[in-house]
């Protein structure tokens, strides 16, 4: 970072313009990818006309997505850190673009999903080395007055990116699986170049890299990065309120969904899944937007907290109602309390660790976040049939305001090197 990059807005930095382009870019070719894949089980299956067939194809690629984080997270991180995390990124979304256009190729000779999930296994793979690099390199690139900004305008992109998916269930409607996971490779190649464009000087990591490292040692670095976020409370704060949102997110992906569905009917259901996810969208924006605004001068667990308790209200309104209107208002405030926890803790974890230890950070981060996205999965899964939607909503809602209670606790304790007590 040049010293007339710190002294420019931060939509006049070519680095983060670069690092934000290449963002908005891979997510949204992920969002394609996944809608493509949606269509080649439909094709595989007849439309999911054989259930049995149907649920083990679907909860196969469910795994090949899962899996490759559940496996490599807790170790990636320590190779990330020594690493050129510029480089990290480049490679990956290279082989990326070489992995989905080898998905129609491979289906069409073998008229088969598994090697199919196994392509979707290696190219999730390289997201467990892409994002926590993108995370770590955002504070070597942007002011540090400006970070919180920053994270906010790329998770404002992630947010964008999600617009995709309707997009490509347009496009494989119209045009099939195969044209929009070569749409899709074009998209990496894209996002290839915007990186390449970043003037990234990774002199740490350069020295670093030099070094070499025993099992032994390495297994040290790795432990060593799960000992720095166990034991430094800010980092256990920003840690719990990102948490409570992937947990109750998949408590929701479950449960909510049969919720509206049984409240509207199955197609209206679904057609007002998607509005409802849009409004999700929208309320995320404007929580950002008030973050950036006016939310960075209050206490930062405090922000965390109403925020939870704003997305915990949101699933009991969902809960008690079957109203169309009540819902999409649920939607609004899930959104809108979501937002600083997915934009904090970000900041929040940049700020609380050093240079070479945020691939590791980031790495537990991921590993921890899919882990508990499983669990409220599971949890909806099996408490859904025994005590309905409605308590299984409120469920969620009551474990998220526990969790925002954790958070003003852990505030008070918080008091890492570093760590501003405001946004």
């Amino acid at each position: 970072m040049s010293a007339g990059d710190a002294e420019r807005p931060l939509l006049r930095q070519p680095n983060f313009l670069a690092l934000i382009g290449g963002q908005l870019i891979s997510i949204s070719g992920e969002r394609l990818t996944l809608a493509a894949l949606y269509g080649l089980l439909l094709q595989h299956t007849g439309s999911f006309a054989q259930r049995g067939q149907s649920s083990l194809v679907l909860w196969m690629l469910g795994m090949a997505q899962l899996l490759p984080v559940l496996m490599f997270s807790p170790f990636a991180g320590a190779w990330v850190d020594r690493r050129n995390l510029k480089r990290v990124m480049v490679v990956s979304d290279t082989l990326r673009a070489l992995l989905v256009v080898l998905v129609p190729a491979c289906y069409l000779a073998t008229h088969s999903v598994w090697p199919v999930n196994l392509l979707v296994f290696l190219l999730f793979t390289c997201n467990v080395v892409f994002l926590p690099a993108k995370s770590a390199i955002t504070p070597e690139i942007v002011p540090p007055d400006q970070l919180l900004l920053a994270n906010a305008l790329l998770a404002g992109a992630g947010v964008a990116g999600t617009v995709v998916a309707v997009v490509g269930g347009w496009v494989v409607d119209h045009w099939g699986w195969a044209p929009a996971l070569y749409i899709n490779g074009v998209t990496y190649l894209v996002s290839v170049v915007s990186l390449l464009l970043i003037r990234y000087r990774p002199v740490a990591h350069a020295a670093a890299q030099e070094q070499r490292v025993s099992a032994r040692g390495y297994l040290h670095e790795v432990a060593e990065g799960w000992r720095l976020v166990r034991s430094t409370p800010a980092l256990v704060l920003a840690l719990t309120a990102l948490g409570a949102v992937w947990a109750g997110g998949g408590v929701a992906h479950v449960t909510a969904t049969q919720h509206i569905a049984r409240a509207a009917g199955a197609l209206a259901g679904t057609e007002r899944m998607m509005a409802l996810m849009a409004v999700v969208g929208v309320g995320s924006a404007l929580g950002i937007w008030w973050l950036n605004a006016r939310g960075r001068h209050y206490p930062r667990h405090a922000v965390l907290a109403v925020g939870l308790v704003l997305a915990a209200s949101g699933l009991a309104c969902f809960a008690v109602s079957t109203r169309f209107a009540v819902f999409a208002a649920a939607a609004l405030l899930i959104g809108l309390g979501a937002a600083p926890a997915f934009v904090l803790p970000e900041t929040m974890l940049q700020q609380g660790t050093g240079t070479r230890q945020r691939g590791r950070v980031f790495s537990a981060r991921d590993f921890l976040m899919r882990l508990l996205l499983l669990g409220g999965q599971t949890m909806a899964g099996i408490a859904t049939p025994l005590i309905g939607t409605r308590s299984t909503l409120l469920l969620a809602a009551g474990f998220i305001v526990v969790a925002a209670l954790g958070a003003l606790w852990l505030g008070r304790r918080a008091s890492a090197p570093g760590t501003p007590a405001t946004a």
